[in-house]
């Protein structure tokens, strides 16, 4: 039997693309799964999908295979069982487990989310008048996921009476949002569980609540409105038909607005409701225009104040209007611009109070949060900047509920810092410090060196790279270097503390983000010249970033790693495929790495929206473009890096059959002995495990991995020898 199963997986290693084997089921060989061939061909360009059939996540053969892939994976893991396992321990060692957040104070009541000893999730709770008041539990997360194998809260509203709350629970990890109504005195719930929820709005009388619902694909697409005890249906208000669209909820800060936002990823129009005035009809404050984004803020004031737009109409990189709410004529016209569009500068966001306005600005990468004082109208000349503490960082504003106030929350950190809050006065221009999260074990920011260098791209175009490593065990040579990047959707990969990551670094290991085009680290440009037709700078960005890490000495191949996730994931398969000789290993996490097929299946979520992102492969020129780096149809023959792969079994937005038929289209094709690992966590979505301790057990078994590829994880001395050595 040994035989014929070793001779399965011979033959499966040489045969061609479309030959039709049988799955492999030897604990001591890695799983090859089935080869079912399936024309995908388009455009003339003959493809065959061998792992197409991988997708039917209802067949006992696919949940018998992952379960395979499982197995072998652990078969890689077993050896260090104990390291990992201390590894755990060690990063767990530096969470003070009995925690709170700073409080936050909303019409009266001081909110505060802590965490208990030894419990997974957190406890949302508040006190009334005084942070020393007693307390009310609104909701203990530990009590609601008893039983359960994931539970995620997204939306969290309590209504203007203080009475209600509306909040909504994912039990799958699927995104799959069910809304509940409680009502704080009584502790009961109030009329029926609504399911596939997005978003969630009160209205200022407490009765009435707006949320959105999301189709089949998982898109947004439909407005209603709920009334408390009333015995009909819900009203539809709004559906949005064009499935390149996606619907955003939400109430201005001033409490005088719902605001419905209609957005693709390059366009926008918006619709308000008086929030005072529930039943009143949507009204439109921007029309749709292909290629216009606009973001709404309200400024409250007399004849109900005006609209602050960012609006990118001038440029990418957008500016700054103003209308009066009550004008009939809200477009073009009527904008009296307050911040020119700057070709170096984005606008990311406007934060409006009663007497104040904070924009969060990125100037050539680096985030500023500006203040304006509004008592005497708007004066640009009047601004200023909030100061920070180091050259690279992140801050952004976090828990400003209140309109009526001077003081602006924001969040710090870089990589060294660990997340510090502070509360900054607007009028007095003095910041105070109100927590830093705690890092138990003696943590010492001043002991490691965060630096920033410059790679030149392919174009000539210079591509920043954050580091940072602790500055005793730097050596004057190379030495193992994580690189991270994403590079996608316009999403900045700004440098943060991690509590895990000390554990690298404190093993001698240099970690580093390349800020690459299609991110948003530069402004909106930056994000235009990674996407659609310019993707390949993503890939090269980052190629140039690893060689220019290694030309500088921080490392070598032998002792390059890189990590990225969803559309990193994506980054990580490109990469590979385009310089496999560059990297020692890689970590790819829910990858997104079969392009062209995902993409021209649009019953999938999130798949419609993105032709804007990727392009649509239905068009030939589109196709040529994803083509050139699509990681599944992009695998040949010969050696790789070794590779650890990671998802959840309920992800919808990058589904396991992705990162599935890519470990077992890879097997057939290396050459080498490198490890090939693909872990499935059969219980959750895209964002891994919910409860805080089972997310560490995963971040101990990734860095396992890279320690162990690095020479810094020592096995077990008697499992050793076990350790799987069979071409993957």
């Amino acid at each position: 039997m040994k035989r014929l199963l070793l001779l399965t997986v011979l033959c499966a290693l040489i045969a061609p693309l479309g030959a039709q084997t049988v799955a492999t089921t030897d604990a001591a060989r890695p799983p090859m799964a089935a080869q079912k061939p399936k024309d995908v061909t388009v455009h003339g360009d003959k493809r065959i999908d061998e792992f197409f059939w991988l997708r039917e996540r209802n067949n006992p053969e696919v949940i018998e295979h992952l379960k395979a892939e499982n197995a072998w994976a652990d078969r890689y893991f077993a050896p260090y069982a104990a390291f990992e396992e201390s590894l755990y321990k060690e990063i767990l060692g530096r969470v003070q487990q009995r925690d709170q957040a700073v409080p936050r104070l909303e019409r009266g009541y001081w909110y505060v989310t802590r965490t208990e000893e030894g419990k997974q999730y957190p406890i949302l709770t508040r006190r009334k008048g005084s942070v020393d008041a007693p307390e009310e539990v609104l909701l203990d997360l530990n009590k609601l996921a008893e039983g359960k194998k994931f539970l995620a809260l997204g939306a969290f509203d309590v209504s203007d009476n203080n009475r209600l709350l509306a909040y909504t629970t994912d039990e799958t990890g699927g995104r799959d949002y069910t809304l509940h109504i409680k009502d704080l005195q009584t502790g009961k719930y109030l009329d029926k569980s609504i399911k596939d929820i997005s978003e969630i709005a009160w209205a200022a009388d407490s009765r009435t609540l707006f949320y959105t619902t999301v189709d089949a694909a998982k898109r947004t697409y439909r407005l209603w409105k709920h009334v408390l005890g009333s015995k009909g249906k819900d009203q539809l208000l709004a559906e949005e038909k064009d499935e390149m669209f996606d619907l955003d909820l939400g109430r201005t800060r001033s409490g005088d607005w719902i605001v419905l936002t209609s957005r693709s990823k390059d366009t926008s129009d918006i619709r308000v409701i008086d929030a005072r005035k529930p039943a009143s009809s949507l009204r439109r404050i921007v029309a749709r225009k292909t290629g216009r984004e606009v973001y709404l803020s309200h400024h409250a004031g007399a004849k109900g104040g005006d609209f602050y737009l960012l609006v990118n109409d001038t440029g990418p990189n957008n500016r700054l209007v103003r209308v009066a709410a009550a004008s009939k004529n809200t477009e073009t016209g009527a904008w009296k611009e307050l911040i020119a569009h700057r070709k170096d500068v984005m606008l990311e966001s406007a934060d409006l109070f009663r007497g104040f306005m904070v924009l969060r600005e990125r100037d050539k990468g680096a985030q500023k949060l500006r203040v304006f004082d509004l008592a005497k109208g708007f004066d640009a000349a009047r601004s200023h900047y909030i100061a920070m503490d180091a050259a690279v960082y992140s801050a952004r504003g976090m828990d400003n509920s209140e309109y009526d106030t001077s003081t602006y929350r924001f969040a710090y950190t870089s990589l060294a810092t660990p997340n510090s809050v502070f509360d900054y006065d607007m009028a007095s221009k003095k910041r105070e410090l109100r927590k830093v999260q705690p890092v138990l074990g003696g943590y010492d920011p001043k002991r490691y060196t965060e630096r920033q260098v410059m790679a030149r791209a392919k174009d000539g175009t210079e591509v920043p790279i954050s580091l940072i490593w602790r500055t005793d065990l730097r050596k004057t040579g190379p030495q193992p270097l994580l690189l991270y990047g994403y590079g996608s959707y316009g999403f900045p990969s700004d440098p943060g503390f991690s509590l895990s990551r000390v554990s690298l670094l404190d093993r001698g290991v240099i970690f580093a983000i390349a800020h690459i085009r299609g991110g948003g680290d530069l402004g909106r440009q930056w994000y235009l010249d990674g996407k659609l037709g310019k993707k390949m700078n993503t890939f090269t960005d980052f190629i140039a970033s690893a060689e220019t890490l290694i030309a500088q000495g921080y490392t070598e191949p032998s002792q390059l790693i890189i990590q990225g996730g969803s559309a990193g994931g994506l980054l990580m398969g490109a990469v590979t495929n385009l310089r496999p000789d560059l990297f020692k290993a890689v970590v790819s996490e829910v990858p997104f790495v079969d392009v062209i097929n995902t993409m021209l299946d649009e019953t999938l979520p999130l798949t419609t929206g993105e032709f804007i992102e990727w392009g649509n492969p239905k068009n030939l020129e589109d196709y040529k473009v994803i083509r050139a780096y699509s990681p599944y149809d992009n695998l040949k023959r010969g050696a790789y890096p070794a590779i650890y792969l990671r998802t959840g079994f309920n992800d919808s937005q990058v589904p396991y059959w992705e990162p599935a038929k890519y470990a077992a289209r890879l097997r057939t094709l290396k050459t080498d002995n490198t490890p090939l690992l693909f872990n499935i966590n059969m219980g959750v979505g895209h964002g891994g495990a919910s409860g805080r301790f089972d997310a560490l057990r995963e971040r101990a078994r990734v860095f396992t991995f890279m320690l162990s590829q690095w020479g810094l994880a020592l096995p077990q001395a008697a499992a050793s020898a076990a350790a799987p050595t069979a071409k993957q």
